[in-house]
């Protein structure tokens, strides 16, 4: 239980994850793609990208990492604290 309440809402996951969608339709969209022709490009189905797209679920990681790779696009994942940790608590 207690693990559970430090974890994000998912009303924040999901923001999270729709934010990431739209830059990926974004950066298609600048280099004039259709989603057929970055779904060509990194190797998966034009339906795939129309979801990732819409943001409903997470991608996987090397899915991003085909598509970012595709836009021509550097890939950043970091893990950064949110809180600070006191020495010898856990």
């Amino acid at each position: 239980m207690r693990e559970r309440a430090r974890r994000r809402p998912i009303d924040d996951e999901a923001e999270f994850w729709l934010a990431l969608a739209e830059h990926v339709g974004t950066q298609r969209r600048d280099r004039a793609l259709s989603q057929r022709e970055l779904a060509e490009l990194c190797g998966t189905t034009q339906s795939a990208v129309a979801r990732l797209e819409r943001g409903l679920r997470p991608p996987r990681l090397d899915t991003l990492l085909r598509i970012a790779n595709a836009l021509d696009c550097e890939l950043i994942v970091q893990l950064r604290q949110r809180t600070s940790i006191s020495k010898g608590s856990r």
